[in-house]
């Protein structure tokens, strides 16, 4: 007899991300021979540093082949918070340090902990799409935070203050922002922490996993900076990005003391640990030299205003500037087409694979996101291509 098996509910309210999907497109043209742009998956086109891959091997070396502690073995935390302090002036007790196996388990940690149905959690939309499909998991209602271009996807303090409810669990922010590349001004992060001050049964995750990638002269500011809220703050970073470690899967955040044995009990739960190789070579990274980092986010930075200048170049296509990230967020309402349809028409005419604004949420329709994580003359081509398009 066929299964005939009943899914939870929870499972039909799980979402995905798009950028994943249009990658697996992407890669099944260029099996057929199709040569393919990608300028949609948010990945740096460089090779981790060679100092960090040798750690790597080094602890398997070593003998480094067993299970650590839940949090993250204490050399790897201690550097966690010693480049914290270096980075951010920030004090963190390495005790406070939580490793993770990449950015995605600390958001649906945080989440998970918060949200149960009857709540609300406060997500920035056009947003990470994990955002909002973690909170539908958890049965908790989301609320978009909404990042509007005329503001340069910059969330507004007096907007997100005003949607809170005594129903409020949880907000969600990303600075440098993942899909628009927008940065949210200092003035409006100390006016959103002053006002929190009134709503003390509100925590917050700051998702600060790009920043050390911002221009034009800006520079971050970390949410661990403001002592008033950091007994309700989730300050999300990691890897990744920064050191071109995608593929290491290495991630952290700090926990406020109060949350430290909950997220604890959710990796022992969930992953047990990160595995041990990949935590040494975390520590070269953090310890070592910082030259790569310079240089890709000098790239990035090329790459951004190649980017930029030539999108408004193309018909019926505007793009704001990229403050932060790696991403472009362009305008594409006066091509006519729908963001889906401008992501698939590009990738399967042209050859260029984006993602579509609404992968990111509502408000992101009219947009697509594309990813400068590639080389300029990839870059120039792509815009090539579509331009005969357009």
């Amino acid at each position: 007899m066929k299964a005939d098996l009943k899914f939870a509910d929870s499972i039909a309210r799980l979402g995905t991300e798009s950028a994943f999907v249009v990658l697996a497109r992407a890669q099944a043209l260029a099996a057929q021979g199709r040569d393919i742009i990608n300028l949609g998956i948010g990945q740096p086109d460089f090779r981790t540093p060679d100092h960090i891959v040798e750690a790597g091997i080094k602890a398997l070396r070593d003998g480094h082949h067993g299970y650590t502690p839940a949090n993250g073995i204490p050399a790897l935390r201690e550097a966690v918070a010693a480049d914290l302090h270096r980075r951010h002036g920030a004090e963190v007790n390495p005790d406070n340090v939580v490793v993770v196996p990449g950015g995605k388990p600390t958001m649906f940690f945080a989440v998970l902990m918060f949200g149960q149905p009857g709540v609300e959690i406060m997500y920035p939309n056009p947003g990470f799409p994990i955002y909002e499909s973690v909170i539908k998991y958890s049965g908790a209602t989301p609320v978009p935070i909404a990042l509007e271009e005329k503001h340069g996807f910059a969330f507004s303090a007096d907007a997100v203050l005003s949607q809170i409810t005594d129903k409020t669990r949880l907000i969600i922010i990303n600075s440098p922002a993942n899909p628009t590349g927008g940065v949210t001004p200092k003035v409006e992060i100390d006016k959103l922490v002053k006002g929190l001050l009134d709503h003390p049964h509100v925590a917050l995750m700051s998702d600060e996993i790009y920043s050390q990638m911002l221009y034009g002269g800006r520079e971050h500011v970390s949410l661990l900076n403001y002592p008033g809220i950091r007994d309700r703050l989730i300050m999300l970073d990691g890897w990744s990005k920064t050191y071109a470690m995608t593929g290491w899967r290495l991630g952290y955040a700090v926990w406020p003391d109060s949350m430290v044995d909950a997220v604890t009990r959710l990796c022992i739960n969930d992953h047990s640990c990160v595995n041990a190789a990949t935590q040494y070579a975390g520590i070269a990274a953090l310890t070592g030299p910082q030259d790569a980092v310079h240089d890709m986010v000098a790239q990035f930075n090329e790459r951004r205003q190649v980017i930029v200048r030539e999108l408004n170049s193309l018909p019926g296509v505007r793009c704001a500037d990229a403050a932060g990230a790696f991403y472009a967020f362009p305008n594409i309402e006066g091509t006519g087409m729908t963001s889906k349809q401008a992501q698939d028409r590009f990738l399967e005419e042209a050859g260029v694979a984006t993602v579509a604004g609404t992968s990111f949420g509502a408000w992101g329709e009219g947009y697509l996101r594309f990813s400068y994580a590639n080389s300029t003359d990839n870059i120039l081509e792509a815009i090539r291509r579509i331009r005969a398009i357009l």
